[in-house]
């Protein structure tokens, strides 16, 4: 086959979009076949409960997305690297595009795959298009990557980034497709059990769903300094999820936010440097992959943090039992939406491993099993800068006071009421769906009583403390 007319495999991974996806746009710039691919790889499988179900849901729009276009979604199973030779071989395709990953474990399956396939003459080629600014052009004056937040956020806060571009007017197709697996079949919502018909009801996956949100949240960017840490009235964006899954792409969200900002918007600037946190954490996981895995500071291996997930504090806290309101809210948002409000998850991660002396391994484990919109990056730096062993971190002495916080950000208490069924003669929809979510096994039920504190949180905060000190001699 004439490599002209010879078709492009374009593999998707987490850039489910139509919509500013540079690999996307390239191969339709060729106007040669383009054949768009998932693969379900090792990678895939190891997902957690909730972000494998989620990413169901998004292939699922994907999918549509790319039939309006004339064009079709082949998934397969397997290696990746045996499964993109099998589909060589079958379609003639002479070309393999995708976006890059900054994982570890990515980037060294697309390293193998790029050698193997530019060894049998198939041209691989990857492309940005899931971050900002790519990891090697960020660095500080001596050359070096950023390892502190406020000095890379004023290094590329003026920085121009690459205008979106807009979805392919049209996708070739090949003159016969490929043979491909049915969605269904994968069950990828296997894990999530009956929690999968809760969540359902707070997800609207898919391209166009997330830029109805970016609509919606730009309507209020104004008030997101005021709002973001209201627990009461949620201002945060709700774009995680999108951008978790490359539903929408970070230059797209950047460029209507500063344009907001260009035409008087007092929220722009904000959250703009969220976004650059977002970034922060996928140039730190790629320079220091053992972000993912160990602390990041090494001296604080010998801390004496508890690793066993099945002590009585562990199990009151995964089950939302702790006797603390907002923990237990935030826990139980969690189970029923998927997702948390991001000033609980620093207040629940602070608890888990300070107040209750716990890993923060065994908390980043739990999310990435319970989140819809987790990301590897995020999850593992939130968790590390919490925790005092990351990068840019919370001093490690200070230790959030979950009671405090909530009388700051949770006034009226709207926050905890609208999750916790104990004790309201009339509880709301919210806090009754944590019941028909987490497991029968659990054997819950709204009527019960809730619990005392598992650990009161003054002794919690002392013997927290006392650690800490312990550390400074070793």
């Amino acid at each position: 086959m004439d490599k002209e007319q010879s078709p492009i495999i374009l593999w998707f991974r987490r850039d489910l979009r139509l919509t500013d996806h540079p690999a996307l746009a390239a191969a339709a710039q060729t106007g040669r076949p383009v054949i768009p691919v998932f693969l379900r790889d090792q990678l895939v499988d190891d997902l957690g409960a909730a972000p494998k179900w989620r990413l169901g849901l998004g292939l699922s729009a994907l999918s549509d997305s790319l039939e309006r276009k004339g064009s079709k979604l082949i998934l397969r199973s397997g290696p990746a690297l045996a499964a993109l030779e099998d589909l060589i071989r079958e379609t003639g395709a002479t070309d393999v595009y995708w976006s890059r990953a900054y994982d570890p474990e990515s980037i060294g399956r697309d390293t193998q795959i790029k050698a193997a396939l530019s060894a049998q003459g198939v041209t691989a080629k990857s492309f940005a298009g899931h971050l900002l600014f790519e990891p090697w052009t960020v660095a500080t004056q001596a050359g070096q990557p950023f390892r502190v937040f406020t000095p890379m956020w004023r290094a590329v806060r003026g920085r121009e980034v690459d205008a979106p571009k807009p979805a392919p007017s049209r996708i070739a197709a090949p003159r016969s497709w490929p043979q491909s697996d049915v969605l269904e079949a994968w069950n990828l919502g296997a894990d999530m059990r009956r929690g999968a018909a809760v969540v359902r009801a707070h997800v609207e996956p898919g391209e166009a769903a997330a830029f109805a949100q970016l609509d919606e949240f730009t309507e209020r960017l104004d008030a997101y300094p005021a709002k973001r840490d209201d627990l009461g009235d949620d201002g945060t964006s709700g774009l995680s999820e999108y951008l978790s899954l490359g539903e929408i792409s970070p230059a797209t969200i950047w460029h209507r936010v500063q344009s907001a900002g260009f035409s008087g918007s007092s929220g722009a600037e904000g959250f703009l440097r969220q976004l650059v946190w977002r970034e922060f954490a996928y140039h730190l996981m790629y320079h220091t992959p053992h972000l993912l895995s160990a602390n990041w500071k090494p001296e604080w291996d010998a801390f004496p943090w508890n690793t066993d997930t099945d002590t009585p504090e562990v199990r009151a806290w995964t089950m939302a039992r702790t006797g603390i309101p907002v923990i237990d809210a935030g826990l139980r948002q969690m189970y029923v939406t998927g997702r948390m409000h991001n000033r609980v998850r620093m207040i629940v991660a602070s608890y888990l491993t300070k107040h209750l002396m716990t890993d923060w391994k065994v908390g980043m484990d739990w999310f990435a099993d319970c989140l819809v919109d987790w990301d590897p990056a995020a999850n593992a730096m939130g968790w590390q800068w919490v925790a005092g062993s990351g990068p840019d971190a919370s001093p490690f002495f200070r230790i959030f006071n979950p009671q405090t916080q909530a009388e700051k950000f949770d006034p009226t208490g709207a926050y905890v009421r609208r999750w916790l069924a104990e004790g309201q003669k009339n509880p709301p929809e919210t806090a009754l769906a944590y019941f028909d979510a987490v497991p029968v096994s659990w054997g819950l039920s709204p009527t019960d009583a809730y619990p005392d504190p598992v650990v009161d949180l003054k002794v919690g905060r002392q013997r927290a403390l006392a650690a800490y000190e312990g550390r400074k001699h070793q």
